[in-house]
């Protein structure tokens, strides 16, 4: 990898590099335009909540029911998180990642 070295004047404004945004585009965004891209950004979350869920109930082989069971929350919430309607938080969350780096443990953990 080759190193550039650049020295800025710190008093001069023009001498600052330009960066990587687009000002004038920056500039031109409405709080629509935010508001719009925020609930994009969320409902994206959302559904990488959902795959998560999803892979790891299927990785331990539970049906949505035995899933729920096992760890002791409603078929409503399992699906519900599946479908990307609601995000596991906190505890859940936790146990989430528990389950998928050490599902031996945590499944002895809850029995």
């Amino acid at each position: 990898m080759k190193t550039v070295r650049m020295t800025i004047e710190v008093r001069s404004p023009k001498a600052k590099p330009a960066g990587r945004i687009d000002a004038r585009r920056v500039d031109a965004t409405s709080q629509a335009d935010i508001a719009r891209h925020k609930a994009a950004d969320n409902a994206d979350a959302m559904l990488d909540a959902a795959k998560f869920a999803r892979r790891v109930r299927r990785r331990l082989g539970f049906s949505q029911a035995e899933f729920a069971q096992r760890i002791d929350v409603s078929l409503d919430t399992i699906r519900n998180w599946e479908q990307g309607k609601r995000c596991p938080t906190g505890a859940a969350k936790a146990l989430l990642k528990v389950l998928d780096k050490a599902p031996e443990a945590a499944l002895a953990a809850l029995h």
